[in-house]
């Protein structure tokens, strides 16, 4: 098989999660257990940082890994979902794993993983820990794909655990409320290894103390530390990433070895370059400015409304889509009242309709056109602004992936 029909391969044999939603989510981790004791246990032959959390859990990963390679080391990182190339996800040093890696252990292991029917997140984390100890990284920053307790990611004993956040999101997986789904995401906490969390409710604290504490495990809260790193610049400028640079100086500091600070400058500096890390915040032109950002819950909108609202141009203009697992109800009502809009869909069977997003979006008094492709609303929105309009694309992160794949290709 050529690399493209082995990708097709994996999203047609094994069931993905960001195209069917539910029906891709297996429950337990019986399928991840036989994987990886079919390869060795491989995750056992480098260190592992741990990343969960709501929102800014991809930013966190992307910056400490940034952080390690500047320090010197040979470091893993394993992220999702992928924005133009499923190789996105497996990086050593912000190279993606090659292509003919890819289609060698599909030919070589289905033999194997076929008749066990993973999920093809399942599968990709096996594919990713035997990667990484076949470069002989020094250490791996492995995100979580969803929630924690029972994520295939969860077999790794890191040397670091970080929570980013909790707010609402898979709630149908997770639980109702935020307390249910920090408990979720407490799952990753291991037997006496440190864990640092970015940011705490009253509802969410209590969950991770008691957590904590059963598992004799070190806890430190991000946001009760005093302000980190004031000389440090952050390459990502999202306004949310405030936040999450404190996470990541907070963790840096509690992990078994030192980082010098100017490894941890370079670090903050150079995230975009050293990992490929796209899609937060990231400015794609200028005049008209255009921006875009995988925000894509109403964690991610309370910053991100804000920081649109904030932008000096003549008009706004909004591409917006969303898929049908997310709180579209709570996210239109923080979307700014003064932009023009570009209702769209990501091609994405877990997409809500353009057409449909227009109806909503009129109940909540906003008003644009609806566009079956995310490229044929960005070009709309291209040809009506003028060089001091401000262009956002967003609302999914499936919405920014297709964004990105179409100007790649421009």
């Amino acid at each position: 098989m050529t690399y493209q029909e082995t990708i097709e391969y994996l999203y047609n044999v094994t069931p993905v999660f960001e195209h069917t939603g539910a029906s891709a989510y297996k429950e337990g981790l019986s399928n991840t257990l036989a994987l990886d004791e079919h390869f060795g246990h491989p995750h056992r032959h480098y260190q592992t940082i741990h990343v969960a959390g709501t929102n800014g859990k991809g930013s966190c990963s992307h910056t400490l890994a940034s952080i390690l390679q500047e320090a010197g080391y040979k470091v893993g990182l394993y992220t999702s979902p992928h924005l133009v190339d499923f190789r996105e996800r497996i990086r050593v040093n912000g190279q993606c794993i090659s292509k003919e890696r890819v289609v060698s252990f599909v030919k070589e292991e289905r033999g194997f993983f076929e008749p066990l029917h993973p999920s093809f997140f399942e599968l990709t984390t096996a594919l990713a820990f035997k990667y990484f100890a076949e470069q002989k990284v020094d250490i791996a920053v492995i995100e979580v794909g969803l929630g924690g307790r029972l994520d295939c990611t969860n077999i790794i004993f890191p040397i670091l655990s970080v929570i980013t956040n909790i707010s609402f999101d898979h709630t149908g997986f997770l639980g109702s409320t935020l307390a249910q789904i920090a408990g979720e995401k407490a799952g990753i906490i291991k037997q006496g290894v440190p864990v640092v969390i970015g940011e705490y409710n009253e509802e969410t604290r209590p969950v991770f103390e008691e957590k904590a504490n059963a598992m004799s495990a070190p806890l430190f809260f991000a946001q009760d530390t005093e302000e980190l790193g004031k000389d440090i610049d952050f390459e990502l400028k999202g306004d949310y990433q405030a936040r999450n640079k404190q996470t990541i100086l907070t963790a840096v500091e509690h992990l078994p070895f030192g980082i010098d600070h100017e490894s941890i400058r370079r670090g903050f500096a150079r995230v975009c370059e050293n990992t490929g890390l796209a899609g937060r915040w990231q400015t794609i032109q200028e005049a008209p400015k255009v921006v875009c950002d995988t925000g894509h819950n109403v964690g991610g909108w309370q910053y991100l409304s804000r920081q649109i609202q904030a932008q000096p141009c003549r008009q706004l203009r909004i591409v917006f889509g969303m898929v049908d697992d997310k709180d579209i109800d709570t996210v239109m009502g923080l979307l700014p009242r003064q932009a023009v809009y570009y209702w769209t869909q990501a091609d994405n069977h877990r997409a809500i309709p353009a057409n449909r997003i227009a109806v909503l979006a009129r109940e909540h008094g906003l008003w644009g056109k609806s566009y079956r492709q995310v490229a044929m609303a960005y070009r709309a929105a291209l040809q009506e602004a003028e060089a001091d309009d401000f262009i956002f694309v967003g609302g999914s992160s499936y919405v920014v992936a297709d964004f990105l794949t179409a100007i790649e290709k421009t």
